[in-house]
């Protein structure tokens, strides 16, 4: 599957629902992020299970800003709805691919019942 542009109108109707959802956060001046792009493109093709998306910050600053991205390019892994992952840097293929190992295995029910745990401790 090709990556998939995210704007504020197609975000949350994407990243809401069940499955995997990775978000690459960038700009086109971002000389990280031109080193990035084909890594994640390709990755994008070898999951076609998973939703590949891309955020533009220059064109998207309000998604940027809801996220608190200060630093691009910014990876955001999403599973089922919950945000598994959100770290700045461009990540070698073998990393990537070792991060969508790692979120497709994990039991998600055990994910929302430690955020739930977490939430009720700081009550």
């Amino acid at each position: 599957m090709a990556t998939v542009e995210l704007t504020a109108e197609n975000f949350n109707s994407t990243v809401g629902g069940d499955g995997l959802v990775l978000v690459d956060f960038w700009a086109a001046w971002c000389g990280p992020c031109r080193m990035f792009g084909p890594i994640y493109e390709k990755s994008s093709q070898q999951h076609p299970d998973a939703v590949f998306g891309k955020v533009d910050t220059e064109a998207q600053p309000e998604l940027a800003g809801a996220f608190s991205i200060s630093s691009i390019p910014t990876l955001m892994i999403i599973r089922d709805g919950v945000v598994l992952y959100s770290e700045p840097g461009a990540l070698p293929e073998s990393a990537l691919e070792e991060l969508i190992t790692k979120a497709g295995e994990l039991n998600m029910d055990e994910v929302r019942a430690s955020i739930e745990a977490a939430a009720a401790d700081k009550a």
